[in-house]
C-alpha cells in the first residue's frame, strides 16, 4: 500500500527520525542529496517543496535562473541503514518554480513523462522494467592522472594476478581463473557474506531481491537480481541498489564500482534490461509468433534495433562503456534478436507463462542513468510499434562464428561514445515525441558528454607508450 505524506510524518515521529534526506538524480545518473532536521520537515515540504540551487548541477541551469524545488514523493520514504543517527531517505522530483512542472532536465521527471506518454498513445498503460546491474568489488584501487603521466592499480584478493602476493595470515590460494568466476562456492567466492548483507539492506529499503551470485569475471564481479517494477519505481530501486552496494562494500573495508570495464582481459559489467508493456492487465508482448511473442513485441524489438546507436549515448554513457562492447566477452554488440543467443542485442528469455513474456535488451551498462535509459528504451520500442518496424528474422546461431559474408550483414552497436552522441544528435526525433525529452535537454546532455570525450581524447594513455615510444 502506497505511503501518504501523513504516513511519512507519522513514521518520522514513531521511529524518532532525526534527519530527512532529500534525494534526486543528476543528468549523469549520480544521486545528490540535502538533509533537513526532522523538526523542519512538515507537511509544507510535500506541498511547497524544498528550494535549492540548481546551477551547481552539471548540465542544468545557469546562475541567472538557478532556483529549483525538490518535491518529495511520500511513497519512496525509507530508513537509511548506514547512518549513525536515524535518517529517513526520500526521493524527489525536481520542479521548475515558474510553472510548477517537472524540470525539463530532471531525469525522474523525464521518466514520468515517458510513462504518461505511453498511456496517451493508447498502446499500453504500464511499462515494466527489470534491470540486472553487474558490479565489481575490489580490495582497493589507486590511480593518478597528471602532467607527469598516469596509472591505475587494482588490488583484489580474488584476482588471478594475486597468486604470488603475500597476505597477512597467508595466501590461501583459492581463486578462479580469468572468466572463471561464474560461480564456484566459497572459499573461491569470498563475497558471499557481503552480498547477503547487501540484499538484506536492500530488502529493508523496500527493494525486492530475487537472487545474488558471483559473476563471470574472476576479481570480484557480482550481480544482485531484483524484481521487475513499473518504470519510475524500478529506476528508483536502481539508485537504492547502487547506494547500498557502495556502502556495504565500504563497511567491509572494500570498494565497489559499476564501471563497465575496469579490468583488462576479463568480462565487463553490463546491465541487461528486461522490459514489457501491459494494457488492462494483459501482457502486450505475449502472442503466437517467434518464442511466444506478439507482433507488438516484435515491432518493439524493431524499434530498439533501429534506434540502438542513438540509445547507446544514453544506455552506454561513458568512454569506458565501449571497452566492454567488443567481441569475445559475451558482449551483445550485434543488433539482432534471439531466444538463445547471448551475443544478440535483444534476447527473449524462456518463460512458461505468457505473463512472463518479455524482451531483454543486453547492451546497456550500469553507468547509465536508469531514469533516462528506461525512458529512452521505452520511447524507441513504442516508435517501433507505432511504425510497425519489423526486426527481420531472428539469429539463433553463434554470431561470432558466422561466416564473414553473413556476419557483415548484421549491424553492430556503436564503438565509441562520440559516435553514439552523433547518432543521438541526428536521430533524436523518437525521444522528443509527446515532449518526453526536449531538444534543449538532449543538447545539454550531448554537450556534457562531449566534455568527457574531449578529456579522454586529450589524455595520453600508457598503452600508447607501449605501442609508439620507440617508433
Amino acid at each position: 500500500m502506497a505511503l501518504s505524506p501523513a504516513d511519512v510524518l507519522k513514521q518520522i515521529k514513531d521511529k524518532e527520525v532525526k534527519f530527512v534526506d532529500l534525494r534526486f538524480t543528476d543528468t549523469r545518473g549520480k544521486e545528490q542529496h540535502v538533509s533537513v532536521p526532522a523538526k523542519q520537515f512538515t507537511m509544507d515540504k510535500f506541498e511547497d517543496g524544498h528550494a535549492f540551487d540548481g546551477s551547481s548541477i552539471a548540465g542544468w541551469k545557469g546562475i541567472e535562473a538557478s532556483d529549483m524545488l525538490l518535491m518529495p514523493e511520500a511513497d519512496t520514504a525509507r530508513l537509511d541503514p548506514f547512518t549513525d543517527e536515524t535518517v529517513l531517505n526520500i526521493t524527489c522530483d525536481v520542479i521548475e518554480p515558474s510553472d510548477g512542472k517537472g524540470y525539463d532536465r530532471d531525469p525522474r521527471s523525464i521518466a514520468k513523462r515517458a510513462e504518461a506518454y505511453l498511456k496517451s498513445t493508447g498502446l499500453g498503460d504500464t511499462a515494466y522494467f527489470g534491470p540486472e546491474p553487474e558490479f565489481f568489488v575490489f580490495d582497493s584501487v589507486t590511480w593518478n592522472v597528471d602532467m607527469s603521466g598516469c596509472f591505475v592499480k587494482i588490488d583484489s584478493e580474488e584476482a588471478p594476478w594475486s597468486t604470488g602476493k603475500e597476505y597477512e595470515g597467508g595466501n590461501m590460494g583459492h581463486r578462479a581463473g580469468a572468466k572463471g568466476g561464474y560461480f564456484p562456492v566459497p572459499p573461491v567466492d569470498t563475497l558471499q557474506d557481503m552480498r547477503n548483507a547487501m540484499c538484506l539492506a536492500m530488502e529493508a529499503q523496500g527493494v525486492e531481491v530475487e537472487v545474488h551470485h558471483h559473476e563471470v569475471a574472476a576479481p570480484g564481479q557480482c550481480e544482485i537480481g531484483t524484481m521487475f517494477e513499473k518504470l519510475v519505481k524500478r529506476a528508483d530501486w536502481c539508485q537504492i541498489l547502487k547506494y547500498t552496494v557502495w556502502n556495504v562494500a565500504h563497511s567491509y573495508g572494500k570498494t565497489a564500482t559499476f564501471m563497465p570495464k575496469p579490468v583488462v582481459g576479463d568480462n565487463g559489467s553490463g546491465m541487461h534490461v528486461h522490459q514489457s508493456v501491459w494494457k488492462g492487465g494483459e501482457n502486450m508482448f505475449a502472442g503466437n509468433k517467434y518464442a511466444g511473442l506478439s507482433d507488438f513485441a516484435l515491432h518493439y524489438i524493431g524499434g530498439i534495433i533501429k534506434h540502438a546507436k542513438a540509445l547507446n549515448a544514453i544506455t552506454n554513457p561513458g568512454t569506458n562503456s565501449y571497452k566492454r562492447l567488443v567481441p569475445g566477452f559475451e558482449a551483445p554488440i550485434n543488433l539482432a534478436y534471439s531466444s538463445r543467443n547471448r551475443s544478440a542485442a535483444c534476447r527473449i528469455p524462456y518463460a512458461t507463462n505468457p505473463k512472463g513474456r518479455r524482451v531483454e535488451v543486453r547492451f546497456p551498462d550500469p553507468t547509465a542513468n536508469p531514469y533516462l535509459a528506461f525512458a529512452a528504451m521505452l520511447m524507441a520500442g513504442l516508435d517501433g510499434v507505432q511504425n510497425k518496424i519489423h526486426p527481420g528474422d531472428p539469429i539463433d546461431k553463434n554470431l561470432y562464428d558466422l561466416p564473414p559474408s553473413q556476419a557483415k550483414k548484421v549491424p553492430n552497436v556503436c564503438s565509441s561514445l562520440d559516435m553514439a552522441l552523433e547518432y543521438l544528435d541526428k536521430g533524436r526525433a523518437f525521444l522528443t515525441k509527446g515532449g518526453v525529452f526536449s531538444d534543449a535537454m538532449i543538447d545539454a546532455y550531448i554537450a556534457l558528454k562531449m566534455e568527457e570525450v574531449t578529456r579522454f581524447r586529450m589524455t595520453t594513455h600508457p598503452l600508447e607508450f607501449d605501442m609508439y615510444y620507440s617508433s
